[in-house]
């Protein structure tokens, strides 16, 4: 009876100290995500901006290159 109980504490005790070496890692991944999204955020913003002055004019002449690529991508299925 009592190893039934050391057992079943030993098991809760490892339990908690995965729960917690996997807390610390999500915390490491959620400050790094945090990190490499702010730095990445203003050349994102730029060429978004870019991209956006080139649709809008590709809009009133050519073709977008997003469609001219359509049906290789629609083929490579």
């Amino acid at each position: 009876m009592r190893n039934k109980e050391l057992l079943v504490v030993g098991i809760l005790a490892l339990l908690i100290v995965i729960a917690l070496v996997q807390a610390i890692q999500l915390v490491k991944i959620k400050s790094e995500i945090a990190d490499i999204s702010s730095s990445n955020l203003r050349p994102v913003t730029s060429q978004v901006s870019g991209s956006s002055s080139e649709g809008s004019s590709g809009s009133s002449g050519g073709v977008p290159t997003n469609l001219q690529n359509l049906p290789g991508m629609v083929g490579g299925c």
